[in-house]
């Protein structure tokens, strides 16, 4: 409703009074909010922050107490507290005891490497300029090798930054390293005795739900019982399912065999889903279908079942054999049909929805067993080849060599501008780059805190870094008053000052992840201000000079956003998706070629794969920015999801084996319906794609007409007869999708053609 004036008439708002008005009501609602309503800065309860809480109020202050007040090192003393924060606050291992301890040792080895170097290039702010660059940009894309690297990579960063934007000198290295790895060491130890109960690879727990969900939906339709509840629970549990692996802004799998494994899973059990739901939305009732078809929907149902065993740690064995066995029965029962165009038409088309999940489940239940370490070296060598794209015959040596040269392939094919790793990876060095030179430049009295002001705040994109730099002001300055006030009120004695440093580093240490962005910036301005002032007592006045340094820092971090990525990681998805759509409709393109004896050759999934990773990291890229989605969830999921059914048909076609007999008529006529097929997928990657200058004309999806098989072309005493219908029943699994693409298509070329400032 409109607000009344004075003479009771409607005015129209936007004024002054109305803007501080609202801004008043914005802020009393937010500090002061009804009765019964959490506050939006109070933290809420996470025993996993209370744990890392206690472990640095524990560790941090009797570091700090032991190198500055017993041995008597400043360096020492310095490189520990940081270093603890590092370890404890900033670093979040995931995984089983064994994984947080190669992850943390990590880390220490990495920090003191890059402190070592920090150090050695301090002297100089031109050397330390040259030398960031390569360094920052080594240690964020080494985040792509999987989680745990990715979320060591501030902490990595803390050891380089700190020696670099601080005067030192050579002989100061063994200190510092001293100081770090004696946070290295006690932290670490912390971490491992002071942890909670881990609560599962939440991953792993959402795959094994989307795997029970669908065994339980095709039981119910083989024993002729399916109800709609059956179709939503699976759908849900693949919602579930997509939403953990997109969840975090890094991969939640690394490049370890294992890790690729549960990677392709999480497609593979998409594809399940689409497959199964599709199917019994034809034949709803599965118990009235030849027997040799719900013989392999049977043992295709077990195999899910069991695959969710599996990954729920359970001693369950998918039978993968008798799922071969059915699937030859399934063949051989089709071979033994006589050939009457109808009849055998419908066969294979009920074939074709049997076959093409029993084949992605043996394929999901194959990469479950890997995931979980229980596969046959066999079967782990054969899916490494397939996955890295790795051409040839094994070799010998294979087994102990095949993982690095796999990592080192998809490490690669990361190195493009079209990967959100390596562009993120850019910016950062560019940043904290400049940040060091802003701050020799302008002679600040703490360049370091100028440097971790523009890590702090360094987002996706101009705008959502920009709301993060306001964020981190407020909170800067926040965190000055009430420093000041506890200064003011306790002074600078040292007894006061070490009672309060416990409380402010519980405080600090709790706050990540479960208080605003503001409120954690205060609590780490406090714990800095009580820091140094045991150091070098100068009351209030620390923490006025950190405002400045951060801000300082926001003003790099805001510049180099909207130089280097103004529109975010929405122009990376497009870019993205425009090279998933064209790879994956050149792949299967090939894999149509090669199931109709037109090609010779294998078809080649290793582009059309890397796409996909492509892919993956822009989503997660652009689902972790900040500020309101230009493109809605539903219809980005949709285009993702056409890349994905693009690219696994393709896989599933590249499984025919290729016929012997020459190509027919018919194979030739659906071979150029291929190509007309793909073309279109490429006309959608230049409308998602790099905007070429022209105006915006909507996408149009063919007709499903225009892209039949004439059956006039069919030859029923044709050897290639089975091969043809194969191949046009997974063309006509995609047809009816096209159509659905084109609007969330238009949806990105327009906010593509829109200026940035806009």
């Amino acid at each position: 409703m409109l607000p009344l004036d004075k003479q009771g008439k409607y005015r129209k708002p936007g004024g002054v009074s109305d803007v501080l008005r609202a801004v008043s009501l914005g802020l009393r609602s937010h500090v002061f909010p009804a009765r019964g309503v959490r506050p939006a800065w109070m933290p809420v309860w996470s025993a996993a922050a209370a744990f890392r809480a206690v472990r640095t109020t524990l560790v941090v202050p009797g570091l700090f107490a032991l190198t500055y007040k017993v041995i008597g090192d400043l360096q020492m003393a310095t490189f520990a507290a940081f270093g603890g924060f590092a370890t404890l606050v900033m670093a979040a291992f995931g995984g089983t005891r064994r994984d947080k301890l190669v992850a943390h040792l990590g880390l220490a080895v990495a920090g003191s490497v890059l402190l070592t170097l920090g150090t050695a290039v301090s002297s100089s702010a031109v050397l330390t300029v040259i030398v960031t660059l390569p360094a920052v940009f080594a240690v964020i894309f080494a985040g792509v090798a999987g989680p745990n690297a990715a979320s060591g990579t501030t902490a990595a960063l803390l050891a380089y930054v700190l020696p670099a934007a601080t005067p030192g000198t050579i002989d100061m290295i063994p200190s510092r390293l001293a100081g770090w790895w004696l946070a290295s060491a006690v932290g670490t130890a912390a971490v491992l005795l002071l942890s909670p109960r881990p609560p599962g690879d939440r991953l792993r727990a959402a795959a094994a739900t989307c795997g029970d969900a669908l065994a339980d939906q095709l039981d119910a339709a083989l024993h002729g019982e399916l109800t709609p509840a059956y179709g939503e629970a699976s759908v849900r549990a693949k919602r579930d399912l997509l939403s953990e692996f997109t969840s975090t802004p890094y991969r939640p799998t690394g490049l370890a065999t294992n890790d690729q494994a549960l990677d392709n899973l999480v497609g593979l059990l998409e594809w399940c889903t689409a497959v199964v739901c599709e199917s019994l939305a034809e034949y709803r009732d599965l118990s009235t279908i030849p027997q040799v078809e719900r013989d392999l929907l049977t043992a295709t149902a077990r195999t899910l079942r069991a695959l969710a065993a599996v990954l729920a740690g359970e001693k369950a064995a998918p039978d993968l054999k008798d799922l071969r066995c059915r699937l030859g029965d399934s063949v051989a029962h089709l071979r033994g049909l006589g050939v009457v165009e109808d009849r055998y038409r419908d066969a294979v088309h009920l074939s074709f929805h049997a076959r093409t999940l029993a084949l992605a489940t043996h394929q999901a239940a194959e990469d479950a067993l890997i995931a979980m370490r229980r596969a046959d070296p066999d079967v782990i060598v054969g899916r490494r080849r397939r996955w890295y794209g790795l051409g040839g015959d094994p070799s010998p040596t294979e087994p102990r060599t095949a993982a690095l040269t796999a990592a080192a392939k998809v490490t690669l094919r990361h190195v493009s501008v079209r990967s959100a790793s390596f562009l993120g990876s850019v910016r950062g060095a560019v940043a904290l780059a400049a940040a060091i030179a802003v701050a020799d430049v302008t002679g600040v009295q703490h360049g370091f805190w100028v440097v971790l002001g523009t890590l702090s705040v360094l987002r996706t994109s101009a705008a959502s870094t920009g709301a993060t730099a306001l964020r981190a002001l407020a909170g800067t300055v926040a965190g000055f008053v009430i420093g000041a006030l506890l200064l003011l009120t306790i002074g600078t004695g040292p007894a006061a000052l070490w009672v309060a440093l416990p409380v402010a580093v519980l405080v600090a240490s709790y706050a990540p992840g479960t208080a605003p962005f503001a409120v954690g910036q205060a609590a780490f301005t406090v714990t800095v201000s009580v820091l140094y002032n045991l150091l070098a007592p100068a009351g209030w006045r620390v923490g006025a000079v950190r405002i400045e340094d951060v801000a300082i820092g926001c003003a790099v971090s805001l510049v180099v956003g909207v130089l280097l990525w103004p529109r975010g990681a929405s122009a990376v998805v497009g870019d993205a998706l425009a090279d998933a759509f064209r790879r994956g409709g050149a792949y299967l393109g090939q894999s149509v070629a090669w199931a109709l004896g037109v090609r010779d050759s294998p078809p080649d999934a290793a582009p059309a794969a890397t796409a996909g990773l492509r892919l993956d990291d822009a989503l997660r890229g652009f689902l972790a920015e900040q500020g309101t989605k230009s493109v809605p969830k539903e219809d980005l999921w949709r285009l993702v999801a056409g890349t994905i059914r693009l690219r696994l048909t393709g896989v599933s076609l590249a499984g025919l084996p290729s016929p012997d007999a020459e190509p027919d008529p018919a194979s030739r006529a659906l071979s150029a319906q291929a190509e007309r097929l793909t073309g279109w997928f490429d006309e959608v990657a230049d409308h998602v794609g790099p905007p070429d200058g022209t105006a915006f004309t909507p996408l149009h999806a063919p007709s499903p007409q225009s892209l039949e098989l004439a059956r006039s072309a069919l030859d029923a005493s044709s050897e290639n007869l089975a091969c043809t219908l194969w191949v046009e029943q997974h063309l006509g699994h995609i047809v009816p999708y096209m159509d659905g693409l084109a609007g969330p298509a238009d949806l990105i070329a327009q906010r593509r053609r829109t200026r940035w400032w806009h």
